[in-house]
């Protein structure tokens, strides 16, 4: 739906995924006026079913996203189909450039934008990404528990996530190229458990279609496995903010440089707000709702004890 183009926006929010839409429903409930701005690209989009999600396992994602938007609607938010560009300072409030030159204005911003997965350079990988190529065993390990799995190391991490996902089963590998030698401490840890590791050079993961057969490595060997985890780069879509300069800190993971936010959301800039992924990168669907909701609770908190500073200045 197309924005009116009266006055100014209570607030817009950036990105209309599960975090941006829990945010949205709840000032549009607080009978704010609400636009979300949305690409409609969620990060979930790739897989055909939640997990995890109360009330909600194993339904469509898209169809959760449907439910969101009819409920945000309902209580006057307005979507509108684009990107955001750069957003900057105004008076009483902040510009929000949209591609193809439209700028809209608002009293406050919530930005819901999420992560770019940037995946291992593997063939193989991408072609099958969300289905037997997975990033997390809390969403994806049960639908393949006890098969034949493999961990694709991309950084430090997958030694934890290696760990992890033997709570799935007990046939698992590690593929550690990409981290070099593994200290024997850690090594012994995993084979504890049963972990194999294999360190020749991944080439290839191999398959049918979106089905996963194995991973080829620069030894000439193909290792059996049903499934693929691997933790990819996150790079968190928030460049349009740029202009504001906000104040930003190292994921104590090694997860990248990200906004900093207290524990509404609120960021360095009283008017600008930040949840889901793109501060958290490992939050699953169920954390994004919950921080969109308590963005949004904060907002407008924020907003009515603004209107009382206007009033109190006009009277």
């Amino acid at each position: 739906m197309a924005p009116r183009s009266s006055s100014r926006w209570d607030a817009i929010v950036v990105g209309g995924g599960a975090a941006g839409l829990s945010a949205a429903l709840l000032l549009g409930r607080a009978r704010r006026r609400v636009l979300v701005i949305d690409a409609g690209a969620p990060r979930n989009r790739f897989a055909e079913h939640m997990h995890g999600v109360l009330g909600s396992e194993g339904a469509a994602p898209a169809e959760l996203l449907r439910r969101g938007r009819a409920e945000a609607a309902a209580y006057g938010v307005e979507r509108l189909e684009g990107t955001v560009e750069d957003v900057r300072d105004a008076e009483d409030g902040l510009e929000v450039r949209v591609a193809g030159g439209a700028i809209e204005r608002a009293r406050a911003l919530v930005v819901a934008t999420g992560i770019a997965d940037d995946l291992p350079d593997v063939p193989g990988v991408a072609e099958r990404w969300g289905t037997g190529v997975l990033h997390c065993p809390y969403c994806h390990g049960w639908e393949v528990r006890d098969q034949r799995l493999g961990v694709l190391a991309i950084s430090p991490m997958a030694l934890h996530q290696a760990r992890l996902v033997r709570q799935w089963s007990d046939r698992v590998v590690l593929f550690s190229a990409a981290i070099g030698d593994v200290d024997p401490a850690h090594l012994e840890r995993l084979r504890a458990r049963g972990i194999g590791v294999v360190p020749a050079e991944v080439l290839e993961v191999v398959g049918d279609g979106p089905s996963v057969r194995g991973v080829r490595t620069a030894d000439g060997r193909v290792t059996e496995v049903d499934a693929v985890f691997t933790e990819p780069a996150p790079r968190p879509q928030d460049a349009f903010l740029r202009s504001l300069d906000l104040r930003r800190m190292e994921h104590p993971a090694g997860l990248g440089s990200l906004l900093e936010v207290d524990a509404t959301g609120r960021t360095a800039h009283d008017r600008v707000w930040a949840v889901g992924n793109v501060v958290h990168p490992v939050a699953n669907l169920p954390t994004a709702i919950s921080e969109g909701a308590v963005a949004g609770g904060a907002v407008n908190g924020a907003l009515v004890e603004e209107d009382f500073d206007l009033a109190e200045r006009s009277a």
